[in-house]
């Protein structure tokens, strides 16, 4: 069993809206759930330490069509699986109510994320719940943009932060700059990143008890939540339109 509010986040926090065909791995009542979205900006995993299912491999080929399907049950949910002979061929989610059953693809169809590499990364912060609401306020409150520079700077006690800038870069624009202090180790130029990208992650994690952001200077951002039995993680890579 497993309730329908842990499924759908689940789902929504490798979804993103984009993200369709996957694999969901199951090993050890343990799930896995790794993806890329089409344009190959975004590399992730969702990961459930208890998930209550035989080992397995899913591949769910349409997504949209899942979450669709579990927005109609409540409460606590059964997964079953419908095999002919040793093929996977239907994931049946069932409540109180509705007996659903949603076909699986062929996961040959589907091919496998790209492997990230981990860098020394310069800027690490920790993102408070607080933070994580903040910063989806600021980029909603600019919805004319999609662009969000981070950089390294100072405070007015002259400690060191990072600053998210929403807005575009010439003199005339409308700007939102919300500071953060963290680790900071060495000092960044301003790096632009797809704001509708950054809120899209945050939103889907906005159950987090406790967030990370770590900034490569190359142009790439680590985003990682973690919320009881789930962990989410996120690459991604800098707006190539935009120099540095």
């Amino acid at each position: 069993m497993i309730q329908k509010l842990l499924l759908q986040s689940l789902i929504s926090k490798y979804y993103l809206g984009i993200n369709e065909s996957v694999k969901w791995v199951v090993k050890d009542n343990a799930l896995s759930i790794r993806f890329m979205s089409p344009s190959e900006d975004i590399i992730g995993e969702v990961t459930c330490s208890d998930f209550q299912l035989e080992d397995v491999e899913l591949a769910i080929y349409n997504t949209h069509k899942l979450k669709n399907l579990t927005s109609i049950t409540s409460g606590e949910l059964l997964l079953e699986l419908v095999k002919q002979k040793e093929l996977i061929t239907k994931l049946k989610i069932s409540d109180e109510s509705f007996n659903l059953e949603f076909s699986l693809s062929d996961p040959l169809l589907i091919p496998s994320p790209k492997q990230v590499k981990d860098y020394e990364y310069g800027v690490v912060l920790t993102l408070e719940p607080e933070d994580i609401s903040n910063l989806v306020r600021a980029r909603s409150a600019l919805s004319d943009s999609s662009l969000l520079r981070l950089e390294t700077g100072k405070d007015l006690d002259n400690n060191p932060i990072c600053n998210f800038i929403f807005g575009e870069g010439d003199t005339y624009s409308d700007k939102i700059v919300y500071q953060k202090r963290g680790e900071i180790k060495q000092d960044l130029p301003s790096i632009p990143f797809d704001s509708n990208t950054f809120k899209s992650i945050l939103n889907a994690n906005k159950d987090a008890d406790i967030g990370y952001l770590r900034l490569f200077s190359g142009g790439l951002m680590n985003l990682s939540f973690e919320k009881e039995t789930v962990n989410s993680n996120y690459y991604i890579v800098r707006k190539e339109d935009i120099p540095f």
